[in-house]
């Protein structure tokens, strides 16, 4: 579901945040919400989320209490929700520009240079910060929290729920079941983890990360989660420096942990798929099947 304008503008103002139609920059990019940015009457600048289905609603109250735990702990800055209702979500602006934007055609649009040092620095230093943090702290929140051997056994449900569902390549089951079966890859800790660190979600001074957004996915689980889509975007050269400048910072790796990364990312058509399956929706559950059997 999507809100024209002039509805996203009379929604703010039914909850006391009066903006300017003329305003409102609309981001479609999100699966769970429509974002939309607008200035406020008063001058100030606010990031309004709205959710696309009710389960989305329902799960930002987890997300609401998680951002209100983790924030005092942080350097960086995540969002302040002062509006919280079931069809509005609403804090000020972040410091930063989005790292990726989609234009009018699809196509991502990339404001920075993730190979540089100076993004490699700032990201090893951001997640080594996030990871540090006691799970205690956000542990009432009501975030999901998952053993080591938890988050093994959830992956091979989600694979196993959702090949029963869709038809799989048989090159992709076999890839995941030894991946599965291979202690050497898989974490013998987990972290207060955001879930889904990529540019779209990060907020940018240059090549440094000023702001995370979208917690929604934030959990005590896989450290890698948060390394994997980097994983995939970056030379092998700049993920070591990544990963040097996390453990300088008090992260913690593995030695297979670069691996590990590439195999959860993966399986990010089973994670498509899961979500096809959540939503029925007819756009997800083609394009699931295209990434879960591909034709080439």
């Amino acid at each position: 579901m999507s809100t024209d304008r002039s509805t996203i503008r009379d929604l703010a103002r039914a909850h006391g945040l009066d903006i300017t139609a003329d305003s409102i920059v609309i981001n479609e990019l999100g699966l769970d919400f429509q974002v939309a940015i607008a200035e406020a009457v008063d001058g100030g600048s606010w990031v309004l989320r709205i959710p696309r289905r009710r389960d989305a609603s329902a799960r930002a109250a987890v997300e609401g209490r998680f951002l209100t735990a983790i924030a005092p702990h942080l350097s960086f800055a995540v969002p302040d929700w002062k509006i919280h209702s079931e069809d509005l979500i609403a804090y000020p602006l972040l410091p930063g520009t989005p790292g990726l934007t989609i234009d009018d055609d699809g196509a991502p649009q990339w404001h920075f240079d993730v190979e540089s040092p100076e993004y490699t620095a700032s990201l090893g230093s951001v997640l080594a910060e996030l990871h540090t943090v006691d799970p205690a702290v956000v542990r009432d929140s009501g975030i999901p929290e998952f053993s080591p051997a938890e988050l093994r056994q959830r992956k091979r449900d989600d694979i196993d729920r959702v090949a029963a569902e869709f038809e799989v390549a048989p090159a992709l089951l076999r890839r995941w079941t030894a991946w599965l079966d291979d202690d050497s890859y898989w974490p013998t800790f987990t972290t207060v983890t955001h879930g889904e660190v990529y540019p779209a979600h990060q907020l940018m001074d240059g090549a440094v990360n000023r702001s995370i957004l979208d917690w929604t996915t934030a959990s005590i689980g896989d450290p890698a989660r948060d390394f994997m889509f980097h994983h995939a975007s970056v030379s092998a050269s700049a993920f070591e420096a990544t990963m040097a400048r996390y453990e300088e910072a008090g992260g913690r790796v593995w030695p297979r942990f670069a691996d590990h990364c590439g195999e959860l990312y993966s399986t990010s058509p089973v994670e498509l798929g899961l979500f096809a399956l959540q939503t029925e929706a007819p756009e997800y559950m083609a394009a699931a099947r295209a990434q879960l059997n591909p034709a080439d």
